[in-house]
């Protein structure tokens, strides 16, 4: 399936080249009209436009888990009738930034997201009260690659190389600008001096933040983050294997080196319940391309065998940024 019918080779270069790496200036969309040879003025029209026809979901940053705030991956089983009534309950919740539909009997998956670990459990408890069912609360151990990209020439792009997270360089204030990363950037000339008038600070200030939270690994990227399902990536699911901790990082470093597996981490089990320890997701554009990356990543990582899940995705209820600050006055 190709998406080349609904975007210029202008649009493709958009999405795909600065998915990462949004310019660290303060016009970065001048910066990226300089290198396509365009005008700021059509980079800008053209950005609004892919945001306003659902290929962006927004340009801004993703935070890297839980450093300058804190996550988990949680998952209900709720019965077929009260699937949107349930996956509603979850969605309304405002740490709560991607729930899903999966092919499962644990159905309704979503990431709890916070500033600490208290507020992301006062969110699980919320949502296990408005729904009557037991919560799994999967919380991240070991992350391999949580930071993903999708092209528009059918396969997804390069994985970035490993990086350490440095947490001590985060300073008071951090938290702002992280949000508002994470809830994006607006579309004019000048983005971080708008995110900057709208804290108080300099716009100087904030680049020089973002500079030093992007080189110690706290902000995994900036860039343009693209709606996959509207660029053809709706083949897409998480393989979940129950491997012993010995195990576990021989075979996740071998399932990032296979395309198509496009995040990989392990997270801690949850008894006899959900006994899986090493996830990954494999976004494609069939199921049958699906599988077959999954055939291949099961042989690379030496997992023929072992305990395993593949939970495709069936529906998308939300989707958007981390929750990594609360501003003043706002419900914990």
């Amino acid at each position: 399936m190709t998406m080349h019918c609904r975007f210029d080779p202008i649009d493709c270069a958009l999405l795909d080249r600065w998915q990462r790496d949004l310019p660290l200036v303060p016009r970065p969309f001048a910066a990226i009209a300089a290198a396509l040879d365009l005008g700021e003025g059509e980079v800008l029209m053209r950005l609004e436009r892919l945001a306003a026809t659902g290929a962006i979901s927004r340009i801004g940053g993703t935070c890297r888990p839980n450093t300058a705030a804190a996550s988990t991956l949680a998952a209900v089983s709720a019965p077929a009738h009260r699937v949107d009534e349930v996956a509603g309950a979850i969605s309304a919740e405002p740490g709560v930034n991607h729930c899903y539909l999966r092919e499962h009997a644990i159905n309704i998956w979503f990431v709890a997201t916070g500033p600490d670990r208290a507020h992301v459990d006062a969110t699980l408890a919320r949502v296990a009260r408005a729904t009557g069912f037991e919560v799994l609360d999967l919380r991240l151990v070991r992350p391999f690659n949580v930071d993903l990209g999708f092209g528009l020439e059918g396969a997804s792009l390069p994985l970035p190389l490993p990086r350490d997270t440095d947490t001590a360089a985060i300073e008071p204030g951090d938290g702002a600008i992280i949000q508002a990363l994470c809830e994006g950037l607006p579309i004019l000339p000048r983005p971080y001096a708008a995110v900057a008038a709208a804290l108080g600070r300099p716009e100087t200030e904030v680049l020089e933040r973002i500079r030093a939270l992007s080189a110690a690994g706290v902000i995994g990227r900036v860039g343009v983050i693209v709606r996959h399902r509207a660029l053809g990536w709706t083949s897409n699911a998480m393989v979940v294997w129950q491997v012993e901790e010995a195990a576990i990082e021989a075979a996740g470093r071998s399932l990032l080196a296979v395309p198509g597996v496009t995040l990989c981490y392990q997270r801690r089990p949850a008894g006899a319940i959900w006994p899986f320890t090493l996830y990954c997701m494999i976004h494609a554009r069939s199921r049958p391309e699906a599988m077959a990356v999954l055939g291949r990543a099961t042989e690379a990582a030496g997992l023929a065998g072992v305990h395993s899940a593949v939970l495709f995705s069936l529906r998308c209820f939300k989707q958007r940024g981390a929750l990594v600050a609360v501003s003043e006055g706002a419900a914990a």
